[in-house]
């Protein structure tokens, strides 16, 4: 019987630490395979986070609720909820510092990419001076302009050219996600080779194992003080309902969404619980959750933050306040473009890492454990699709089962 793709990368993680441990001198011939498989994440970054914001805002605006209102009111509490997610990551990562104290046999080499620029450097270089030359660079910050900006603009040309277009990036998405889930597959032979090098070049393994837990800890911590703090006293003393009358009513889609890792398989379960058992009205409903799925989400936004963080930490690098900020908004955005599939966010975190000049090679160091995170931060991406409609509900003053008495 074929063992399912988590298992498949638990093994590859155990036999890879192994592997770089105890016979670190075999390594270089299998490392190029982990190369291979990060520049295959590389290669669908630019075409996959472009069709997902395109395709994300070509639908918001084709909903029939006027963005003026209903449509702002509902975007702004997604992104509301997205940067306290990132906050609350960013203030552990830093308290915690998860990743101080590894000592990593890094090539210098590697780090030569990372510039301090200042702030009017980083807004001039968000706008490229080629719009086509923009996605040969590693620079993807002008990826996502242009990304908003076509999605923006599309639904204003003349009818026959706007679904000439929307059919374009809407196929694209679609092929870029088959394209995605393929790549996947192919992970825990990636992360073997992966883990085997970032451990092959460590001098004190043990140390390494304890600052991974500690980013795990420092991640689920994270989750847990958004998805059990945060969201539930948001919605108890602003919206007054009951937030653990609504938590249980939603059990089903968190249940599945853990067991899926993907948002979008959990979209009918999510659309149901809220309507059938929160009492929401079908018209927010099919609003608010469907495109909660597409832009919404926290806990991939809280992980890409922190596992940036924590691997500038591991190799050294001092992000300035500037990059930080980066990093955040970076967060923000390609959360937004990430695709509802396992493993997306971690393909997108490789924006976060090109946009600060940090080694995507990085990403071996947190590879291994990011499928069991992922499916805890896709439990938290759809709680927070739930909460959003809710409160939502509650702003057209609509009368819920939930309501504190």
């Amino acid at each position: 019987m074929k063992l399912k793709l988590h298992w498949q990368i638990l093994i590859a993680l155990i036999l890879g630490v192994a592997g770089g441990v105890l016979f670190p001198q075999f390594v270089p011939y299998v490392s190029w395979i982990g190369d291979i498989f990060l520049r295959a994440l590389g290669m669908i970054v630019v075409p996959l986070i472009l069709c997902s914001i395109v395709t994300s805002l070509i639908d918001i605006q084709k909903s029939k609720f006027d963005l003026k209102s209903t449509g702002t009111r509902t975007i702004s509490l997604y992104v509301m909820t997205m940067v306290i997610a990132i906050l609350t990551g960013w203030a552990l990562v830093r308290i915690i510092e998860p990743g101080v104290g590894v000592d990593l046999i890094i090539d210098a080499s590697a780090l030569d990419s990372i510039e301090q620029k200042t702030v009017s450097e980083i807004l001039i270089g968000i706008i490229p001076n080629n719009m086509f030359g923009a996605f040969t660079t590693n620079n993807t910050l002008p990826v996502i302009l242009i990304g908003f900006l076509l999605g923006i603009f599309i639904p204003k040309v003349d009818f026959n050219h706007q679904s000439v277009f929307e059919n374009i990036f809407k196929g694209g998405l679609d092929l870029m996600t088959k394209i995605t889930s393929f790549i996947i597959k192919f992970a825990p032979y990636g992360i073997f080779a992966i883990v085997a090098k970032q451990f092959s070049q460590t001098a004190d393994f043990l140390a390494l194992m304890e600052n991974m837990m500690m980013y795990v800890f420092t991640v689920i911590l994270g989750l847990f003080i958004h998805m059990f703090v945060w969201l539930q006293l948001i919605l108890r003393f602003v919206f007054k309902v009951s937030p653990w009358k609504h938590m249980s009513n939603m059990s089903t889609p968190l249940i599945t969404s853990f067991s899926t890792a993907s948002s979008g398989a959990t979209l009918p379960l999510t659309l149901y619980a809220v309507e059938h058992k929160n009492g929401i009205s079908k018209d927010i409903t099919n609003f608010t959750i469907p495109l909660g799925t597409a832009i919404n989400m926290d806990g991939t936004a809280l992980l890409e933050c922190v596992g940036v963080i924590f691997i500038a930490q591991v190799y050294g690098v001092e992000l300035s306040f500037i990059q930080q900020l980066i990093v955040a908004f970076t967060a923000l955005l390609s959360a937004i473009g990430a695709a509802a599939i396992p493993m997306a966010g971690l393909v997108t975190m490789t924006i976060i890492l090109y946009a600060v000049g940090l080694p995507i090679e990085g990403i071996g160091l947190i590879i291994g454990v990011d499928r069991i995170l992922d499916m805890m931060r896709t439990s938290v991406n759809v709680y927070g699709d739930a909460c959003v409609a809710t409160m939502m509900a509650k702003i057209e003053n609509e009368k819920l089962p939930i309501d504190l008495k």
